[in-house]
C-alpha cells in the first residue's frame, strides 16, 4: 500500500465505515498510444478534461453505466471494457463519490461532440493533467501502465487535500 500526504488533509475519514453518496463510473478508450478525453460541459467537473462516465442508474452495473455514459456523451459504444480500478471520494461539503473506471481499446459508432462533452484524442504522454481533477495525476499513469488500482481521495471543492493508492 502506498499512502501519500497531499497538502492540508486531515486523512481522518473511516474509509472502512465510508458510505458513498453516489456511484458513477468512467470509461477511457485507448489505442495506439492516444487516449480519447473529452472536455466537459455541464455537471461535476464541468469545464475540465476527463473521460466519458456519470452516474449509475437503479438496476445498471457498473460496467453497464460505463458503455451507456460513454455512448450518451460522445456518441461511441466500447467494446470489451474492462475495469481498470476504483476511487473513492469525499469532499469537504459533504458530496461523496465511488467511481469505477474502465478503459477499452476498441469501439464502434461515431464519435461526436454532445451538449455534454467535446471528445478529443491525446497523445498518452503528453495528458494535461493541468486541465484535469487532481486526482487524475495519482492513478491514470497506472492505468495506462496496465495496472490495477484503488485510490482515497479528500477534495476541498476543487483542491485535494489527501490521497492514498493501493495496488490491486
Amino acid at each position: 500500500m502506498l499512502a501519500t500526504a497531499n497538502g492540508t488533509g486531515s486523512g481522518t475519514i473511516d474509509w472502512n465505515r465510508w458510505t458513498p453518496r453516489e456511484r458513477g463510473t468512467l470509461c477511457f478508450v485507448i489505442r495506439e498510444g492516444k487516449i480519447l478525453l473529452i472536455e466537459k460541459k455541464r455537471g461535476l467537473g464541468a469545464g475540465k478534461v476527463n473521460g466519458p462516465g456519470g452516474r449509475i442508474e437503479p438496476g445498471e452495473t457498473a460496467e453497464q453505466a460505463a458503455i451507456r455514459e460513454t455512448q450518451e456523451e460522445i456518441g461511441i459504444t466500447p467494446d470489451s471494457v474492462e475495469w481498470a480500478g476504483e476511487l473513492h471520494f469525499q469532499f469537504r461539503d459533504g458530496y461523496s463519490l465511488h467511481c469505477s473506471v474502465y478503459r477499452a481499446d476498441t469501439w464502434h459508432g461515431e464519435l461526436r461532440e454532445t451538449d455534454e462533452a467535446k471528445p478529443f484524442w491525446k497523445e498518452t504522454d503528453a495528458i494535461p493533467y493541468d486541465r484535469m481533477w487532481a486526482d487524475d495525476e495519482h492513478w491514470m499513469p497506472r492505468m495506462l501502465a496496465g495496472q490495477k488500482f484503488r485510490g482515497w481521495f479528500e477534495f476541498d471543492g476543487d483542491c485535494m487535500t489527501w490521497s492514498r493508492m493501493e495496488k490491486v
